[in-house]
């Protein structure tokens, strides 16, 4: 090989050598294949055990990784305490009846003792949020990348502004999503996830029993379902009891949801305004199709799950969830 050809092919590599190591810093497949071998199998193991004895499980780590991802990206900021001089995302009202940080906390330990300091929080929390779905089935329900880091800054401030409020009309929700770079599609396909879990009655009695402030009920809202929701929910202050989200099947994820909202059972104000809009409409009657909408459901919470992560050498690896290094 003559000595230009061998420094051509030396830039060659070298050009796509620096190529790929630009794209490591991405999330991607397998990326503990080398680390940490066991990573993901080990996340699975401690949800599935988990996931058994609790039937909520799904519900709360589906919400837990939705409202992370919300803020600041899925950076795990939403796992963090507050300390002496910060509130963290997890005193918010909208994550204040967050449970399950115990799993979390559990799997960490595990992978600690396997490979420390190599598996992040964040990656954890999409990890379990996809496993302990994926329980029902005994099968993967969606492919997670990983390759997330930590973040070092949790504010409760933060989680008020950008987790979507169950309050929202069609056009602030679409907006919260564009926000973040996910779109329509993304809107109505992720709100499917209501389709297991509760809600407290204080987050939709006023649809109930104020909803224009002189003491009416939301005329979108199917009456009898509604008589229903006033048996569980007796005030409008009432923050301690909880309702199905899903009336039909709240323990089984499905397309289910989709039935309900066409029928105006949707549980709350954000659910009912994916009817408010043609396109949004349309979507919902599509995702009415089981199979499609665990396919569109698998491809939203990736693009979910990829919402402003930190890669590469930004953030940091955790040595346990709840505080930073």
């Amino acid at each position: 090989m003559s000595n230009m050809s061998l420094v051509l092919v030396i830039t060659i590599v070298v050009f796509f050598g620096h190529i790929g190591d630009s794209e490591g810093g991405d999330l991607r497949k397998n990326f503990y294949k080398s680390a940490c071998p066991l990573a993901e199998e080990i996340v699975k193991n401690v949800t599935w055990k988990h996931a058994a004895s609790n039937s909520a499980l799904p519900a709360k780590f589906l919400r837990m990784h939705f409202h992370d991802c919300f803020v600041r990206g899925c950076d795990g900021s939403v796992l963090l305490d507050s300390t002496a001089n910060n509130k963290a995302e997890k005193v918010a009202v909208p994550n204040q009846s967050l449970t399950g940080f115990d799993v979390i906390d559990e799997i960490k330990e595990k992978l600690e003792e396997t490979c420390p300091g190599v598996v992040s929080c964040a990656d954890i929390l999409a990890l379990a949020a996809r496993d302990s779905v994926s329980f029902q089935f005994k099968k993967s329900m969606w492919e997670v990348l990983t390759g997330r880091r930590d973040g070092r800054i949790s504010r409760e401030s933060e989680a008020l502004s950008n987790i979507p409020s169950p309050f929202f009309n069609f056009t602030t929700l679409k907006q919260s999503f564009a926000n973040k770079s996910l779109t329509l599609h993304d809107l109505v396909v992720l709100s499917g996830g209501h389709t297991i879990g509760v809600g407290h009655c204080n987050f939709f009695s006023n649809r109930l029993y104020n909803f224009t402030g002189k003491g009416d009920q939301d005329p979108s809202l199917d009456p009898t379902y509604a008589s229903q929701l006033k048996a569980q929910c007796k005030t409008l202050s009432d923050n301690a009891t909880t309702v199905a989200m899903d009336p039909g099947s709240p323990l089984s994820f499905d397309s289910h949801y989709y039935k309900a909202v066409n029928r105006k059972q949707g549980l709350f104000q954000s659910d009912a305004a994916l009817l408010t809009n043609l396109e949004s409409r349309k979507i919902v009657n599509e995702l009415l199709d089981q199979d499609g909408f665990f396919t569109e459901f698998g491809q939203s919470m990736k693009r979910m799950g990829a919402v402003e992560v930190l890669t590469g050498s930004n953030g940091e690896i955790r040595k346990k969830c709840n505080v930073i290094n």
